[in-house]
């Protein structure tokens, strides 16, 4: 028993760092190590913000240059209508890396005043001032992600080359295609990074799940394999204490069964850790008569039908395991039958004794017919335990067979 804690411990402190190891690295230092099979963790990195969009604001220095050195009309009124649009676009940038804040009304409102004013200033200045349509399309394409953005990007495209073009002539074609450009660029480029980032968060999730579904089955293997292996060790210590006075031979048959017992439970562990363990329902059948005998239980065994896939024995076996444990340990019972009966597309357990009507330290089902409901559910199986009207309790699953399983050259 000692070792195989040892061994369970291990393997606790081998999936706790298989899941540290899926997590994002801390840094360079020495515990940035490469995960094992030799990859690194990715770096998901902080979202975008909007910081991202600030240095496109450089590409109004000229219209500031024009302010200063004069060249422009009403300096005061261009100054103000520079100080509105940065304002505007500081806003609405910040804005549009938040969903609820990108789709509120304001955000739209603030988009459209943005709008209005450098309508205003490009054809009041033209020249450099024209060059706020692409910072408006900037923002337009960040704000403005999603079904609608073809149709508001061909229409800021179309207001800048009208305006561009009654400033500054055929010129204003090249206004109208950067501004489109900048628009679908921008949004294309933003939703594609929100894409990335949602397929990565989506990998963790899907990695924490594997983890927390790989923990459940172990313990369920673990629960099942140590539950029934510790009951046919005690029920056979226990019979080998009572027939050694009397008869030898047969108490050293018991101990021969019991070393028998721990060694095949070494094997099925370690074939739990792994996951590959596929029981045989006519070997567990055998395991039930013998410790059910052993227990001074008469067992009757029947099964009639085809033969049956290894996935739907290895199910079955797990439940002749735990009800016969139960029956040994718990119920007192001093008959117990066990019925398979197989037909064309379904199989059907019975596991019946005549004890006390309780499947373990209390009434009702305990963990390992919890788990056992879950596996066969996930099968499209079935599974129910209780007691019985006229005493004793009563176990039953129900499996599917599928066609496409069915060992070669069973019967359809």
């Amino acid at each position: 028993m000692t070792g195989t804690r040892g061994r369970l411990r291990r393997i606790s402190h081998r999936l706790d760092a298989w899941q540290l190891a899926r997590q994002p690295e801390p840094g360079p230092g020495p515990e940035s190590e490469p995960a094992r099979g030799g990859e690194r963790p990715e770096r998901v990195g902080p979202p975008p913000t909007g910081f991202t969009l600030l240095p496109w604001l450089l590409m109004g220095l000229g219209s500031l240059a024009n302010i200063f050195q004069g060249n422009s009309a009403n300096p005061w009124i261009g100054g103000a209508g520079l100080i509105v649009f940065n304002s505007l676009y500081i806003h609405v940038a910040f804005r549009s890396f938040h969903k609820t804040l990108r789709e509120s009304l304001s955000t739209r409102l603030a988009l459209a005043a943005m709008a209005v004013v450098t309508c205003a200033l490009a054809l009041a200045y033209g020249g450099s001032w024209l060059l706020f349509f692409p910072l408006l399309g900037l923002a337009a394409g960040a704000a403005l992600r999603g079904p609608w953005l073809g149709r508001w990007g061909w229409s800021l495209a179309l207001v800048a080359g009208v305006v561009a073009g009654v400033r500054d002539g055929w010129n204003g074609l090249n206004i109208a295609y950067g501004t489109f450009l900048s628009t679908m660029v921008t949004a294309a480029i933003l939703s594609l990074s929100d894409a990335v980032r949602q397929l990565r968060a989506a990998r963790e999730e899907l990695a924490t799940r594997a983890v927390a579904e790989e923990r459940l089955r172990f313990s369920r293997d673990l629960h099942d394999l140590l539950g029934h292996t510790l009951s046919v060790i005690v029920v056979k210590s226990e019979a080998a204490r009572r027939l050694a006075p009397r008869d030898l031979d047969a108490a050293l048959t018991q101990v021969t069964d019991i070393e028998s017992v721990g060694r095949q439970a070494l094997t099925e562990i370690r074939e739990a850790v792994t996951g590959y363990r596929e029981g045989s329902l006519g070997t567990e059948l055998d395991r039930a008569r013998s410790v059910l005998d052993a227990a001074d239980v008469e067992a009757v065994v029947r099964r009639t039908g085809p033969p049956l896939p290894p996935q739907t024995e290895a199910l079955l076996g797990w439940v002749v395991r735990e009800a016969v444990t139960n029956v040994v340990r718990h119920s007192g019972a001093s008959r117990c039958e066990i019925a398979v009966r197989g037909g064309a597309d379904r199989v059907r357990l019975t596991v019946t004794d005549d004890g006390t009507g309780v499947a373990g330290p209390t009434r009702g089902p305990g963990t390992g017919l919890t788990g056992l409901t879950e596996r066969l559910a996930t099968a499209g199986g079935s599974l129910t335990a209780g007691a019985q009207p006229r005493g004793g309790f009563s176990v039953t699953a129900e499996l599917p067979v599928r066609a496409e399983e069915r060992p070669v050259g069973a019967p359809a």
